[in-house]
């Protein structure tokens, strides 16, 4: 059985979820990909420990906190090459990006492999589960593009400055995924 709790955030209403003691799922309302994995049985629990702790998490985070992803009991469903990417991601450090490309070469070398699509990648990055946590908006287009993130563009520009970046030195597209 899923729980679920919803959370007020300064991007708008969350949606967590969780597997007994494990968060599975933190998705922002209208995100793509809005609840994948969700069983039909799902129930609201506001007081399940592991979203009092990511309560607590996201708290600290929206106030301007670095807390640490390994604080919480994670548990993301995805296969290995999924699992693979929200890794890599999980090692981009708060206030800074990475590349489709520089996931790419980090996780083939994780998967022992000579390269990686890119595109492989943003399909990966775009089905992550765990917004916010598994940092995904900490991705950007090799052209420095703010693209492909799956709860819209302004919040990937909100939590990228949120946590310093200067989004002024990245491209803004007209069309395309993150829109």
């Amino acid at each position: 059985m899923h729980y679920v709790m919803d959370y007020s955030s300064p991007i708008g209403p969350l949606t967590l979820a969780a597997i007994d003691q494990t968060l599975v799922g933190v998705w922002m309302k209208d995100q793509k990909y809005y609840g994948a994995g969700l069983s039909e049985a799902i129930t609201q629990n506001q007081q399940l420990p592991v979203f009092l702790q990511t309560k607590n998490w996201l708290d600290a985070y929206f106030a301007n906190e670095k807390p640490a992803i390994f604080d919480l009991p994670l548990k993301p469903v995805g296969n290995e090459f999924r699992q693979t990417v929200w890794t890599v991601l999980c090692q981009i450090p708060y206030g800074e990006v990475m590349t489709y490309k520089e996931v790419a070469q980090r996780t083939a070398e994780k998967l022992n492999k000579t390269s990686m699509s890119a595109q492989a990648i943003g399909g990966a990055v775009g089905h992550n589960p765990l917004s916010i946590i598994i940092p995904c908006h900490r991705v950007v287009g090799t052209n420095g593009s703010l693209t492909g993130y799956a709860g819209g563009l302004t919040k990937k520009i909100y939590l990228l400055q949120h946590e310093g970046v200067d989004t002024s030195k990245f491209l803004i597209p007209t069309k395309g995924t993150a829109l």
